[in-house]
């Protein structure tokens, strides 16, 4: 098998097999080990694409192409993607009992999205793995579809980011505009005027993908989805690739003078106000949601200061340490029904080996020396301090809170909440199913997996990789030891006084800064209150001067039918009945006259026939004295007439 053929397997295979699957006879039988052979192919083909970097392409639209290609960049991105799914969908094979081919379908198809877009080479390619992805993110989130409250959820996620989708089209308009061409790589090449326009639409989209401000609260509602697709869309795809395509598209943000430096601002102060939501939850999913955008703001960061190396992996390491915790998540909800902080104290203790596993998650995510966000946010960080002291003193604050929301679910899941009653400690808050009080080998495996790839992957920010890797388009920027020394104390000091003192919650970061509130009053109310408004201009305007106009028409077309019936019909009667005596009298007098005329003249003629006939005896001496006679009378005449 060629490279080439590797690749297109790669996001085939996965598409297929989940466009297929719902549609098999007995397909909940088969759907878990279908997609669990499917989606461990993938994972090899990955693997192998990564190593041996092939592109490929058919003809598309007019002037561009369906191209796939797998870089430096990508190359990191792919396997992560791949393996993150394989994980998952061990879990859920176990996590997921009905309607488990429509579920493992999805999950596929959401997978092979999120393939495409990290290796889609041009905007068409890259449009149709987007909009595939955020109509399977809809199906997913609402996958429960009798809950109306979920499918609630999945429609504000799919509306919010489809707003900043929008940013795409745009780009791609004026990339044809602005003569660059559709090839992500050319977009920096794009007339000045143009390439402002294409910056701001990729960064839009890119930034309503990754959950970044102001568009961060479309995640709170997506927590509603199955705990699986939670820990899928938070890590490798969806809210990851937002991160990526700004990583993919650093050197257009380079080109313009202001897209990189906003990016990076939009980033930094993401991880720091979405780092204080997540302190605010009392709900573990919530806080992990909330946590999800504040680390995707770190990426943001690196892709806006152009350290690109830094940015990718702390992409890679935060998928599996951020797919860890919400399979933890998932399966303490499974097993006691709840996900309230309340619900879950000294869950740790109770599955310890579940709670080993998610606490090296939760310590990676805190920044803890040596696990692997420690490594990766410093090395973000390098780059911010080299771009503004200022960029660098909001990355470290969020980097600190990073460590108390970390150290928040350490101290519930191994101690507990302060005041919690031993009625809530059986977990009968916010009871979302029946408690099942087990949990599988299936549910802890990939959980162990996850967790182990947290503690390690910050290696992938050391100087001899980065070098091999060659994803710098720059000189790469490394944080040097006095960064290093003080994000760990740093992290080390906040982790000791959260342990010590419970941390505290700011009530006003709860509602996720009022954000869906606010695009309710700002965009959702206005439209609404114009939408009515049109509708009354409808009512009272348009409807009325329809139903005027038509009463007009009635009433003409009323008019001339009583016109016609009146005028037209009866002349057109009365002429008819003129016509018809008319007729008769022609008859009649045809009758009387004319036919008695012609009748009287044929008699006659008959007569002068019969008399014509008479000497025509046929005897000879008869002719003569007829002759004879003639003859007299014409000399008889002669006579007279001299």
């Amino acid at each position: 098998m060629t490279m080439d053929t590797a690749l297109w397997l790669l996001v085939l295979l996965p598409a297929v097999v989940g466009a297929v699957l719902p549609l098999v006879p007995g397909r909940d039988r088969v759907a878990a080990p279908v997609s669990l052979a499917t989606s461990a192919l993938t994972t090899v083909l990955a693997v192998v694409v990564a190593f041996g970097r092939p592109a490929v392409g058919v003809a598309f639209l007019a002037g561009s192409r369906f191209a796939l290609g797998v870089d430096a960049l990508s190359a990191m991105i792919v396997p992560t993607v791949a393996l993150v799914t394989l994980l998952v969908l061990v879990f859920s094979a176990a996590d997921i009992k009905r309607s488990q081919g429509r579920f493992h379908g999805l999950m596929l198809l959401f997978s092979a999205a999120a393939l495409v877009t990290a290796t889609a080479g041009t905007l068409p390619t890259l449009l149709v793995a987007w909009e595939v992805m955020g109509a399977t993110s809809y199906a997913l989130i609402g996958f429960w579809w009798r809950d109306q409250d979920r499918v609630s959820a999945g429609l504000t996620a799919f509306l919010t980011t489809r707003t900043a989708d929008l940013g795409l089209y745009v780009a791609a308009a004026a990339a044809l505009a602005g003569g660059a061409g559709l090839a992500l790589a050319d977009l920096p090449a794009a007339q000045p005027a143009w390439r402002q326009v294409i910056a701001a639409g990729v960064l839009v989209a890119a930034l309503g993908k990754a959950a970044q401000l102001p568009f961060s609260f479309w995640l709170s509602g997506a927590m509603k989805g199955p705990s699986p697709v939670s820990a899928l869309l938070h890590s490798a795809a969806m809210v990851a690739m937002g991160g990526y395509l700004l990583l993919r598209a650093q050197p257009l943000l380079a080109a313009t003078s202001w897209a990189g430096p906003a990016a990076a601002w939009v980033g930094a102060l993401t991880a720091l106000l979405l780092g204080v939501v997540a302190l605010a939850q009392r709900d573990l999913k919530q806080l992990l949601a909330a946590s999800t955008s504040a680390q995707l703001g770190f990426v943001v960061l690196g892709a806006g200061v152009g350290t690109v190396s830094g940015g990718a992996a702390h992409l890679v390491a935060h998928a599996a340490t951020k797919a860890a915790l919400f399979l933890a998540a998932g399966a303490w909800l499974s097993a006691l029904g709840t996900k309230q902080l309340a619900g879950l104290p000294g869950v740790a203790r109770r599955w310890r080996a579940l709670g080993i596993f998610a606490t090296v998650a939760a310590l990676s995510l805190a920044g803890l020396v040596p696990l692997s966000l420690w490594a990766t946010k410093d090395a973000v960080l390098a780059g911010a301090l080299e771009a503004s002291p200022w960029l660098y003193a909001v990355g470290l604050a969020a980097a600190a809170l990073s460590a108390a929301y970390a150290g928040k679910v350490l101290v519930v899941i191994w101690r507990g909440v302060p005041g919690t009653g031993p009625g809530e400690a059986e977990g009968h808050l916010d009871e979302e199913e029946p408690g099942t009080r087990h949990v599988g080998l299936l549910e802890q495996l990939p959980v162990g997996i996850l967790a182990a790839a947290a503690a390690v992957l910050g290696l992938l920010t050391l100087p001899s990789v980065v070098a091999r890797s060659g994803v710098s388009a720059a000189s790469p920027v490394h944080p040097g030891p006095v960064e290093l020394v003080v994000s760990a104390v740093l992290a080390l000091l906040v982790l000791l006084l959260v342990w010590r003192r419970y941390v505290p919650e700011p009530r006003w970061a709860l509602d996720w800064l009022g954000l869906e509130r606010g695009v309710r009053a700002v965009v959702v109310r206005p439209t609404l209150a114009l939408a009515e408004g049109l509708a009354r201009f409808d009512d009272r305007v348009l409807d009325r001067a329809v139903t005027g106009t038509a009463s007009a028409v009635r009433g003409a077309a009323g008019g001339l039918s009583r016109f016609d019936d009146r005028v037209l019909d009866r002349a057109v009667i009365g002429a008819a009945g003129g016509v018809q005596r008319t007729a008769a009298d022609a008859g009649a007098f045809d009758d009387r006259l004319v036919d008695a005329g012609v009748e009287g003249l044929a008699g006659q003629v008959r007569r002068l026939g019969r008399l014509a006939r008479r000497p025509q005896t046929g005897l000879l001496h008869q002719y003569y004295l007829q002759a004879i006679a003639v003859l007299a009378v014409g000399v008889i005449v002669l006579v007279v007439v001299r």
